[in-house]
């Protein structure tokens, strides 16, 4: 299961239920893909395809997302 947590300018935002526990988010369109940690600090993990000006806009939707993303991650999580 990989809940969507956002679509915004042909991206997806979402995260896989059986991955690592440390929390993070990825990002997949149709140019690439990446994925951010989200803790300590929003941070890119790694990216793929993706131009520096698409991680830059990612990044800072995740930013203005963060609180939300961590909260829809602790709530489905602790089912």
């Amino acid at each position: 299961m990989s809940p969507t947590l956002l679509r915004k300018n042909g991206f997806r935002y979402f995260f896989f239920s059986r991955e690592e526990p440390r929390i993070h988010v990825h990002v997949s369109g149709a140019d690439g893909e990446a994925k951010f940690w989200l803790e300590p600090e929003v941070a890119l993990a790694w990216s793929s395809a993706l131009r520096p000006s698409h991680l830059a806009e990612l990044e800072q939707t995740i930013m203005e997302n963060a609180d939300a993303f961590r909260t829809t991650w602790h709530d489905h999580f602790s089912r």
